[in-house]
């Protein structure tokens, strides 16, 4: 494995501030990142997804998957009661088992999010809004600062975010770098506090790791306190040896600048060996102290049910079937 800390330009001696003083050095800096070894990636995600979790580790490791969801509704035909429902299906997963943990987020359109903070006051799960023309991200910088602001002073507590594709795919990576930073901005309330900001890169559509390593390294240097995979709107989605790669990424950022970044897989994670599979490659990587709500989530609301169905499994011994949880 690479540590870009050591090999990475501008990096020594954890100084990154003049990285993005203009296109040129901020275009030096990540295209003389490590390239990244597709083979030996797609080798070491494989051999973390054979490792097994034992019965009392794996009630643990359910547990922590559930309270790492963002639990999630983005669909044009939202309603104010569907969101509703979801809020309470996050504060109580399981309706027969009071134990069962509630999730981390519940996830929806900015027009919904005074609704969600109502619903969830006091509960401690956080509101997170998807903005800046989600899912295209297609749109001018005032509409997507716009959008931000509308969902930041209704309540949001995290802010997803998609990158310009295009632009990065274009090698505008200045233009990209700053409609973060303004984004960033944007997340600020008027007493100081902020929105967490989670930076979408979809993956599926940044053709190769070399630009996914790129793109980790250019949001965490603008200011984002969590990168994600995807919007789980594209065909692909989240993969373990993309994320394996976001992982080491945000590994790498921490051991250059001390600042820690979260990460956040989403779409086509759907059942609890999947999610042990996510976990243990957090666990291997980047060891415990990401093991928590607070830096690692699952953007995958349909992978809820299948954890619920495993958990009732090993509290009874029986397995329910689908028929027993609530339909999203």
């Amino acid at each position: 494995m690479s540590t870009v800390a050591a090999n990475a330009p501008g990096a020594a001696g954890g100084g990154l501030s003049d990285v993005a003083a203009s296109e040129a050095s901020l275009r030096r800096f990540l295209h003389g990142l490590p390239g990244v070894d597709a083979v030996g990636l797609e080798a070491r995600a494989a051999s973390l997804g054979t490792r097994s979790i034992k019965t009392t580790a794996k009630a643990f490791a359910i547990d922590l998957a559930i309270s790492m969801i963002d639990l999630t509704t983005l669909e044009g035909a939202d309603t104010v009661g569907k969101v509703r429902a979801l809020c309470t299906k996050g504060k109580h997963p399981d309706p027969s088992d009071q134990s069962a943990p509630q999730v981390a987020a519940i996830c929806v359109y900015p027009d919904t999010v005074a609704t969600a903070k109502a619903a969830l006051a006091g509960t401690g799960i956080q509101v997170a809004s998807v903005a800046t023309a989600f899912p295209a991200g297609r749109a001018a910088l005032p509409v997507k600062l716009a959008d931000t602001a509308d969902a930041v002073a209704a309540g949001a507590d995290e802010i997803d975010m998609v990158i310009d594709r295009g632009a990065f795919l274009s090698g505008r990576y200045l233009d990209v770098y700053n409609e973060i930073t303004a984004v960033k901005q944007a997340c600020l309330r008027p007493d100081g506090t902020a929105a967490h900001l989670k930076v979408i890169f979809e993956t599926g559509e940044l053709q190769t790791y070399d630009n996914v390593r790129r793109a980790s390294w250019l949001a965490m240097l603008a200011g984002a306190d969590f990168i994600k995979t995807s919007t789980g709107k594209v065909t692909v989605n989240a993969t373990p040896p993309v994320t394996l790669l976001m992982l080491e990424a945000v590994r790498d950022f921490k051991a250059a600048t001390g600042v820690q970044i979260g990460v956040k897989p989403a779409g086509g994670i759907k059942t609890t060996k999947d999610a042990m599979k996510y976990l243990v490659m957090v666990n291997e990587t980047l060891g415990d102290e990401w093991l928590s709500p607070h830096w690692f989530r699952f953007g995958a609301s349909s992978l809820l049910n299948d954890l619920l169905m495993q958990r009732q499994k090993l509290r009874t011994g029986r397995y329910s079937g689908p028929d027993y949880v609530t339909v999203d």
